[in-house]
């Protein structure tokens, strides 16, 4: 029985121990979040993994709630998370996320705006 708990305790560690790490690395300055972490915010978006990871994938309207309060408060967050080494570590491909307030159908998204090598559609 305790054999199979061991896996969850890793995880559990490991979620710990990554939340230590964004709390103590990215206390203080603002950066492209405002005051919020890029974990922080990056975690927020969640819903939108599947999305982020296929082309194909259809966009939960709790992905597009989430992208569409994040760009109003903060624009440049969404491309400084799909940058992130958090990003990639997570198997999201910018070039498909990128696209996800137009399928959102989000006004504010500032279409034709340059996000590393890509372009907002």
């Amino acid at each position: 029985m305790a054999l199979s708990l061991k896996p969850y305790c890793l995880v559990v560690l490991f979620l710990i121990s990554i939340s230590l790490n964004a709390l103590v690395s990215d206390a203080g300055a603002a950066g492209e979040c405002g005051r919020t972490p890029i974990r922080s915010a990056a975690a927020s978006l969640s819903p939108c993994l599947g999305a982020a990871r296929n082309a194909r994938a259809k966009v939960p309207p709790a992905c597009c709630a989430k992208v569409g309060a994040l760009l109003r408060t903060s624009p440049r967050c969404l491309c400084a998370i799909l940058l992130s080494p958090l990003a990639k570590q997570a198997g999201i491909m910018p070039g498909i996320a990128i696209a996800i307030p137009k399928k959102c159908n989000i006004r504010n998204r500032q279409a034709g705006k340059k996000c590393g090598r890509y372009t907002v559609p």
